[in-house]
């Protein structure tokens, strides 16, 4: 019904800059919500940045002022601009979305994740 496709992952010194793309698929009627998250071993995975249909934007503290979030409606992309990384920003990202999807005769909202992409902060 709905797929998410990641990309733009990679190794990057301190300092750097990574842009991650997440592009949404399927019987889509409305997407109501697209946002990032990250895990890493032992901890729980947390929001990092989301946007919603209106344009709010929310963001982790520890990331705030160093990553922007956005949506490009017409293609169901969302997008991670990640800048000035840091070591401690090391993590699996993974996209999400909630969304509306065709069913056949009705409509089902759910929430989606991508497969995530492994973001490296390292020298």
């Amino acid at each position: 019904q709905l797929q998410l496709v990641e990309s733009g992952g990679g190794q990057v010194q301190p300092g750097g800059s990574l842009r991650l793309s997440c592009a949404a698929s399927g019987s889509i009627h409305s997407i109501h919500v697209m946002g990032w998250y990250r895990e890493t071993p032992g901890k729980q995975r947390e929001l990092v940045a989301e946007i919603v249909e209106g344009g709010t934007r929310k963001y982790a503290d520890l990331v705030k002022g160093r990553f922007t979030v956005s949506r490009d409606s017409a293609k169901n992309t969302v997008y991670l601009q990640m800048n000035s990384l840091r070591p401690e920003d090391t993590a699996v990202y993974y996209c999400k979305t909630t969304a509306t999807v065709y069913r056949v005769t009705y409509l089902e909202t759910d929430n989606y994740w991508g497969q995530g992409t492994q973001v490296t902060v390292s020298s």
